[in-house]
């Protein structure tokens, strides 16, 4: 009974880890510096992404993958902006894959791990609660929103409407118990690769959807960016 009890309270306090990707360079965004440096509402945006996770969970360890040749840059702000969280930093690589890779050295064998964008600062409270919570009883875990839009397929002789029914669009946090990822990344990489789901699909795994939040927007473009500084001016989404 007493190790009955141990495990089941070791289960429901399991570590948390947030990986948070702001390895790129965001080209599309057509800016001076990386769009995750970017500011919105007064602050950047990874900035905001990292507040998200520590006000949802205070004891998280945090760990940021940076360019390497931003990382001076990243900690100066932090300094002068007494932004001193605690939170551990690592260089991007070749690819997303890579990326986190080189984060997963930082993670430990026990515990559950999120994966996010760096460049997703609008993620809420309750997103971050279905993912955890769901990662508890499945192992690996995405939020997906339902595809709204008419698709087409297009190709050389022209295009066809591809019929959206099943189809979603999946988001970030991707949320995976530690060992279930640690052990997908030991596997070489592969350009079929698109998110930390389909690594853990290729090695093996069984990927279980939680409904995800429209508002959880990847910032990729200037109008992105626009659409974000006027989510934030609203209080009720502030509060979310």
């Amino acid at each position: 009974m007493i190790i009955f009890v141990y495990h089941f309270f070791a289960f429901f306090s399991m570590k948390r880890y947030a990986v948070i990707v702001a390895g790129g360079q965001g080209v599309r965004m057509g800016a001076d510096r990386p769009k995750q440096f970017l500011e919105i509402g007064g602050k950047p945006i990874l900035r905001h992404t990292i507040e998200r996770f520590l006000a949802f969970d205070p004891g998280i360890e945090i760990i940021v993958v940076l360019p390497a040749s931003r990382k001076d840059w990243w900690r100066e702000y932090c300094r002068q902006s007494g932004f001193l969280e605690r939170y551990s930093m690592v260089s991007g690589g070749f690819t997303r894959f890579h990326s986190v890779q080189n984060a997963l050295e930082l993670v430990g064998d026990q515990g559950c791990v999120a994966v996010h964008d760096g460049v997703r600062p609008l993620l809420s409270r309750p997103l971050l609660e279905r993912t955890f919570s769901a990662v508890r009883t499945y192992g690996a875990v995405i939020p997906a929103v339902p595809v709204v839009e008419s698709v087409r397929r297009v190709g050389e002789e022209g295009s066809e409407i591809v019929r959206r029914d099943g189809l979603v669009l999946v988001q970030t946090p991707q949320v995976f118990r530690t060992e279930v990822l640690k052990a997908a990344y030991r596997q070489p990489f592969s350009p079929a690769f698109t998110d930390d789901a389909s690594v853990v699909e290729a090695a093996g795994g069984t990927i279980h959807m939680v409904p995800g939040d429209r508002f959880n927007i990847k910032i990729t473009t200037p109008e992105d960016l626009s659409l974000a500084e006027d989510l934030l001016r609203l209080s009720s989404f502030s509060e979310r």
